[in-house]
């Protein structure tokens, strides 16, 4: 799973935090510090996590959701 927090958009509500403290987690009163490519462990968390942040600043790549059956190569 890799996430993305856009630090332009996010205003420090710490909802990210409190769901998820091992993935998000606040440096100071504004300034939020996340690991890019939390345990998937941790997927139920950031998931919440991203979905509760009101301004909608987490983006979460389920990686493992876009490997589809490989395609043949064109001959």
């Amino acid at each position: 799973m890799k996430v993305v927090v856009d630090l332009s958009r996010c205003v420090g509500y710490a909802q990210c935090a409190f769901l998820a403290p091992e993935a998000f987690r606040m440096h100071g009163e504004e300034a939020l510090m996340y690991a890019p490519n939390p345990d998937d462990a941790q997927r139920d968390q950031v998931l919440r996590a991203a979905a509760a942040c009101p301004v909608q600043a987490i983006l979460v790549d389920q990686l493992e959701a876009r490997h589809g059956p490989a395609e043949a190569s064109p001959s």
